[in-house]
């Protein structure tokens, strides 16, 4: 049974985490290399920020909400 736990931390250490140990390595030479997978996951989440309020915008002019007091049962 100790071998199956050190099989599976073999796996995590040696494979699994090699490309994070490769990026640990990158960071002491080039700070925006290392960064560059969260540079694009912030770029992704402003361009997906930017869509959801445009189209909040255009429901928004088309007066498609119904804003009466009455509209949700909570009010």
């Amino acid at each position: 049974m100790k071998d199956f736990f050190y099989a599976i931390q073999d796996l995590f250490v040696n494979v699994l985490f090699a490309p994070l140990d490769a990026l640990r390595a990158l960071e002491l030479k080039n700070w925006f290399a290392a960064n560059t997978f969260s540079w694009i996951f912030i770029l992704i989440g402003f361009v997906a920020f930017v869509y959801w309020m445009l189209q909040l915008k255009k429901y928004n002019d088309n007066d498609e909400e119904d804003k009466s007091v009455s509209a949700h049962s909570y009010l």
